[in-house]
């Protein structure tokens, strides 16, 4: 693992530190730094540190994750910030705008099957031509495993 490249101004803070005051678990901390999430130094003896920027880097990703952004979404996003600094207001801002077009055709989707299930739970059979849900001779599972109409809707 190489050691990131970015200044710790006001000190470190050790993986123990950083998992009291975001109230996130040691183990997320470490599994946010493998997927790129968050970055720490290493001291003489192997120990995490991590500048104190990181808690709002931290906080960015569990707000992001509350309102249902994937890892990969906040990843990717967190990716294009200066590694040197914590997250500012108009990082916060940027990011938000990216994802609020995800998050409106999320909504747009749920409302949508919420929509069809009323309408199926009022007859129960899933056979019906006009049934949203229905899936003759398993025609989607050529398309692969998982739910495919709601993904079908997407594009």
């Amino acid at each position: 693992m190489s050691k990131p490249d970015f200044p710790a101004p006001g000190g470190t803070l050790s993986v123990g530190d950083v998992a009291k005051r975001s109230g996130v678990a040691v183990s997320t901390l470490h599994f946010y730094e493998t997927k790129g999430l968050i970055r720490s130094l290493r001291t003489e003896g192997n120990q995490r540190r991590y500048p104190r920027g990181v808690l709002r880097r931290v906080a960015v990703i569990k707000v992001a994750q509350r309102t249902g952004i994937p890892l990969a979404s906040i990843q990717e996003a967190l990716a294009k910030l200066p590694e040197g600094r914590a997250p500012t207001a108009e990082d916060w801002a940027a990011l938000s705008r990216t994802w609020q077009a995800e998050l409106d055709e999320r909504i747009r989707r749920l409302t949508q099957l919420r929509d069809q299930l009323d309408d199926c739970i009022g007859c129960g059979c899933l056979s019906l031509k006009t049934c949203p849900l229905r899936n003759p001779r398993d025609a989607l599972g050529a398309q692969g495993a998982g739910p495919r109409l709601l993904e079908a809707d997407a594009d």
